[in-house]
C-alpha cells in the first residue's frame, strides 16, 4: 500500500469535506426543509452534480465497463435511456412535485390518493434501499478500495474480512456525512466529486486510447474499428443485455420509475430554490448522461484491445 495514494486520498476526502462544511455552516438544520431539503436553495448546477455523484457508483463504474468489454457499446442504452427520462422529469414530473411543496415522493402520493398509499409506497422504497440499492454500491465500493489500498494485507485480515471492514467503514462516512450535514451538504460535496469525476473519467479513456495506439491517440481507436468493429455496434440485437426495442419499453419505465420517482434521485431536483433552477439542473444532468458512455463504457472495449 502505498503512502501517497493513502495521503491523497485523506487529503482529498478531508478536503472536500472541510469546503462542504465551508459552504454550508450558516445552514439551518433545525427545519425540516433546512435538513432534507437543503433550505429548497440548491442551483443548477449543485442540482445536476448531485444527482449525478447520486446515481453514479462503483457499481455502474465497474459493471458497465464490465459489459462493454464483454458485449459491445450497446449497453450505453442505460446512459442515454436515462438522459430521455430525464427530459420527462423535468418537464413533466418536476413542475408537480414544486406545485405542491411535498418533501418526499410519499408525500406527493398521500396528496394524489391517500395516508395509506403513502406507507405502503415508504415500506416498499426502504426494502428496495435496503436489499436492492444499497448492498451492491457498499460491495462494489468496498472491492474497488480494497484493491486500491490492499486493506486485508494492510490489517492482517482474509479477503472476506478485509470486505466487511471497508463496507462498514465506507457506511459510517457516508453516513456522517448525510446526519450531520443535512441535504445540502452531501450536495456540495456531489458537485465537487463530480467534477473529479469527470474530468478523471474522461481522462481515463483518453490515456487508454494514447496507449493502445502507442503513443497516438487516433491509432488507438483505428485499432478498435480494425481488431473488434463489433463492439462499436450501439444497436442492441435481441441476444444483448440491452436489445434496442427495450430502450423505448420496459427500460423506459425502469428509467421513469427511477429518475422520477426514488427519493434520493429526486430529493436534490425537489430542493431547487424555484422550477426553472430545478429544470435546468435536471436537464444539464441529462446532457452529462449522454457523456456517461465515454468513460463507463469506452474503457472496457480498450481493455478489450
Amino acid at each position: 500500500m502505498s503512502l501517497f495514494t493513502v495521503a491523497s486520498f485523506l487529503f482529498f476526502t478531508a478536503l472536500v469535506a472541510l469546503i462542504s462544511w465551508w459552504f454550508t455552516r450558516k445552514e439551518n438544520l433545525d427545519t425540516q426543509d433546512g435538513y432534507f431539503l437543503g433550505g429548497r436553495n440548491l442551483g443548477a448546477w449543485v442540482i445536476a452534480g448531485s444527482l449525478m455523484l447520486t446515481n453514479l457508483s462503483t457499481e455502474q463504474l465497474v459493471g458497465l465497463n464490465a459489459q462493454g468489454y464483454s458485449d459491445t457499446i450497446a449497453v450505453m442504452g442505460w446512459e442515454v435511456g436515462s438522459a430521455i427520462a430525464l427530459v420527462v422529469v423535468a418537464f413533466f414530473l418536476l413542475p408537480r412535485y414544486l406545485k405542491g411543496g411535498i418533501t418526499t415522493i410519499p408525500d406527493f402520493l398521500e396528496d394524489r390518493y391517500d395516508f395509506g398509499t403513502k406507507q405502503i409506497v415508504t415500506i416498499l422504497f426502504l426494502f428496495g434501499y435496503v436489499f436492492n440499492l444499497l448492498p451492491p454500491i457498499l460491495y462494489s465500493g468496498a472491492v474497488a478500495i480494497n484493491g486500491i489500498f490492499n486493506i486485508p494485507e494492510a490489517l492482517g485480515l482474509s479477503r472476506t474480512g478485509g470486505l466487511w471492514v471497508t463496507v462498514f467503514a465506507i457506511g459510517i462516512v457516508g453516513s456522517i456525512y448525510a446526519i450531520f450535514g443535512g441535504l445540502k451538504a452531501v450536495a456540495v460535496s456531489d458537485t465537487i466529486n463530480g467534477v473529479g469525476l469527470l474530468i478523471g473519467g474522461l481522462l481515463i479513456p483518453i490515456i487508454g486510447l494514447f496507449v493502445l495506439g502507442d503513443g497516438s491517440f487516433t491509432n488507438g481507436f483505428q485499432t478498435i474499428v480494425e481488431n473488434s468493429p463489433e463492439k462499436l455496434n450501439s444497436v442492441g440485437g435481441p441476444e444483448s443485455p440491452v436489445p434496442f426495442g427495450t430502450m423505448f419499453t420496459g427500460m423506459l419505465l425502469v428509467n421513469l420509475f427511477y429518475w422520477g420517482t426514488a427519493q434520493h434521485i429526486m430529493q436534490r431536483a425537489i430542493a431547487a430554490k424555484n422550477l426553472k433552477e430545478g429544470q435546468k439542473g435536471v436537464l444539464i444532468a441529462a446532457f452529462l448522461k449522454l457523456l456517461g458512455p465515454v468513460f463507463l463504457i469506452l474503457p472496457g472495449i480498450i481493455a478489450f484491445n
